[in-house]
């Protein structure tokens, strides 16, 4: 269906592809996998032709319709949201849309055209109910309600909807088109659970071809069966899910590494050889044939070393052992009740999950345990020696757009040497020139990381996290789930990232309209146990 043959392409001074090759076949399920800036959203713009190469081709077979989801969905309002994605629906969106114009014209009594109408309008019905024009809402309607929306907000304006929101519309026209093949840049970004889970299953019982990045490694595994990966301009094909992929690349680097020593060790006794016995007349036949050997060798490099972060946790203060308690709290919006008589302890070295559809009081439940909001009724008591750290999404507009990310960190840290926060500035993905950006220029995922940095260099011993990996790239997640799986102290967080759940939750806290449920494991003991991966799945 699409072909990428031999395409180059730089960008400014960055060279993004040379001579790279890949395609994606009728039915195939793709993961395009690589480090950020390596030109993942440009080849997703050369599918669609928005950019082009320069040199080789993307071609894509005549009469194959490509639908493609990026992050900048563009303006939306003056409609519902589920108008808004019939609109988008392909070529029965333009024959419903003259539908509607007819039917406003028809029931003007001054127009002197009605034969006409008329007769244009049973033409366009007729295309219309071919096309299946009026099953087309109740589809809209079903994968809007997929992706968590409630009847309200599918009826109501469009533009009243948050960034994230809008996003879900502009996925719901791909998915609600079924185009030949998808192009997916992180669909998986702004879904709660439930969405992911269900777009999941969506995707998997889709027959087009899939192109997809995504942050999320559970929802690419579960999807995928080939990884094309972006690396030092060229695109490598590997056949099988995205464990496979890391598995195999692990394996290729180390027999490359292999190779590689062998060969220094083969050379080195080589150059050994000829420098010892050069200037003997003796050997010169000898170290003549060497070093005619030698030029011909084609030689391995070194494997291409990924800069992987890590970052060590500085030991936190020790709490007392009962770090948060809550005690009959109530708390309401409006006539909503969120919590009636809850009470709740979390008690050191405890790692809480929370579970729950939208709606269902996870954030609100976090900004209660931090203090930034009050309850209605009963008490929030804070234990002894406990030091707070709480990350929330709206941190990160707290940040001082004309500061740089290192005078934020200098900022935060006076007492601090410039060499510890540059190396805390690496490990957060600040490497070079990246510490002197401004925060206003900043990306969604730039910015969480720095508020991650400047929350974590003196490090609380009761972390409070509310969704921290949703603008994070893989390799970030991964060392941000490697030190906080060596961090000592208690944790309470909200996440939609299913390893980040599994490998670093031991109790779960699922919040249902039934009432509220503890259990003493962790999220792999909770889906065990309750035969669902989010409350409002069953099965």
């Amino acid at each position: 269906m699409i072909r990428i043959e031999n395409i180059s392409k730089q960008n400014s001074h960055q060279i993004l592809f040379i001579e790279a090759s890949a395609a994606l076949f009728k039915g195939e399920k793709v993961g395009l996998v690589g480090p950020n800036g390596a030109g993942k959203s440009t080849l997703f713009r050369m599918i669609t032709g928005e950019d082009q190469p320069d040199e080789g081709q993307v071609s894509v077979d005549r009469g194959v319709s490509i639908g493609y989801f990026n992050q900048d969905v563009g303006e939306m309002s003056g409609r519902s949201a589920v108008a808004e994605v019939m609109n988008g629906a392909g070529p029965v969106s333009l024959v419903a849309a003259e539908l509607h114009a007819l039917e406003t014209a028809m029931a003007d009594p001054d127009r002197d055209d009605m034969d006409a109408i008329i007769e244009r309008y049973g033409e366009v019905q007729a295309r219309f109910e071919e096309l299946d024009g009026y099953a087309l809402e109740g589809r809209a309607r079903e994968v809007l309600a997929g992706l968590s929306f409630s009847q309200e907000m599918m009826d109501g304006d469009v533009g009243a909807l948050s960034g994230g929101w809008k996003m879900r519309v502009a996925l719901a026209r791909i998915l609600l088109m079924r185009p030949d093949a998808m192009l997916l840049d992180e669909p998986s970004n702004h879904l709660d659970l439930e969405s992911l889970i269900w777009l999941e299953e969506f995707l998997k019982g889709y027959e087009g071809g899939l192109l997809m990045t995504s942050h999320d490694r559970e929802f690419m595994n579960r999807i995928v069966t080939k990884i094309v990966e972006i690396d030092g301009g060229q695109l490598t094909t590997y056949s099988g899910d995205y464990e496979f992929y890391v598995a195999q690349r692990a394996q290729n680097e180390k027999q490359q590494q292999a190779q590689f020593e062998r060969q220094q060790a083969m050379l080195a006794k080589e150059i050994k050889f000829i420098e010892r016995f050069k200037a003997r007349a003796s050997h010169a036949s000898q170290v003549q044939s060497r070093v005619k050997k030698l030029e011909k060798i084609d030689r391995v490099e070194p494997p291409r070393r990924r800069q992987t972060v890590s970052f060590d946790f500085p030991p936190a203060p020790r709490s007392g052992e009962d770090v948060v308690t809550l005690k009959g709290v109530g708390k309401r919006y409006g006539a909503r009740v969120i919590y009636d008589g809850l009470d709740f302890t979390i008690r050191r070295k405890e790692r809480w999950c929370v579970m729950g559809v939208n709606g269902a009081g996870k954030s609100t439940l976090l900004k209660l345990v931090t203090g930034t909001t009050a309850p209605d009724e009963g008490g929030v008591t804070l234990g002894g020696s406990v030091k707070l750290g709480y990350f929330a999404q709206h941190a990160m507009e707290l940040l001082d757009g004309e500061r740089t990310v290192f005078q934020s960190l200098e900022d935060a840290f006076p007492q601090a040497g410039q060499g510890s926060l540059r190396a805390l500035a690496g490990c957060f993905g600040f490497s070079g020139d990246d510490v002197e950006k401004k925060c206003r220029v900043l990306s969604g995922g730039e910015k969480a990381r720095l508020v991650m940095a400047l929350m974590l260099y003196d490090p609380p011993n009761f972390l409070v996290l509310d969704e921290p990996t949703n603008h994070l790239d893989m390799a970030t997640k991964e060392m941000l789930i490697t030190a906080l799986g060596a961090y000592e102290g208690t944790m309470l967080f909200v996440s939609h990232d299913r390893h980040f759940l599994a490998e670093l939750s031991n109790r779960v806290l699922e919040l249902t309209p039934e009432g509220i449920h503890q259990f003493g494991g962790g999220y792999t003991e909770y889906v065990a146990r309750t035969g669902h991966e989010a409350p409002g799945l069953r099965g």
